[in-house]
């Protein structure tokens, strides 16, 4: 408290902590006090107790994502680990059967649907999770998609962009499909 309100009272902008992993119980009293934005993201629940958080329970003051920088994207983590992906199949996206491999656009697209109705202020994506509803936008091989592995320090910021800004602009079909989930999402 002698530092962050300097820091959060010196700008107009919203603030978030990345308040990920081992946080000091603290943390959550100072963000309140200071009106921090929490970074929630399902597979990383804040909860100890559930394998993956609810993003219904979302608080307001945060910003929902699938992804960071330092994390596998959509697609890669879909891969990562198929019991996970399984049971994430089965009782958060509430489907039945075997989860498909590798993750078709369908079901990413459904996937970045929930995030964006989640009751959190802001819901942040990364271009790689919003390329994976379009299969024929996105890259091959999801592993092309890693921005950074925090633990190889010869993989860093390696990710970029396949396509240009303004061929992405000129993509009427996957902008039509993020137009309509941000429509559909109230956002």
């Amino acid at each position: 408290m002698k530092k962050l309100p300097k820091l959060v009272d010196a700008t107009r902008m919203l603030v978030c902590a990345e308040d990920l992993g081992m946080v000091p119980s603290c943390v959550a009293w100072v963000m309140n006090e200071l009106r921090i934005l929490s970074l929630e993201i399902q597979s990383m629940p804040k909860d100890p107790h559930v394998r993956f958080g609810h993003l219904g329970a979302n608080p307001y003051r945060s910003v929902s994502t699938i992804s960071t920088h330092d994390m596998a994207t959509l697609r890669q983590w879909w891969d990562e680990d198929w019991p996970r992906t399984q049971d994430y199949f089965n009782t958060m996206l509430h489907r039945e059967g075997p989860a498909p491999h590798p993750l078709p656009g369908w079901l990413a697209r459904d996937i970045v649907s929930r995030h964006l109705t989640s009751p959190s202020m802001l819901c942040i994506l990364g271009i790689q999770d919003w390329m994976s509803i379009d299969e024929d936008l996105r890259l091959p091989d999801p592993n092309a998609e890693r921005i950074n592995i925090p633990a190889n320090p010869k993989h860093y910021w390696r990710y970029r962009m396949h396509v240009s800004i303004e061929a992405l602009m000129k993509n009427d079909a996957f902008n039509s499909q993020i137009t309509d989930l941000v429509h559909l999402s109230g956002r």
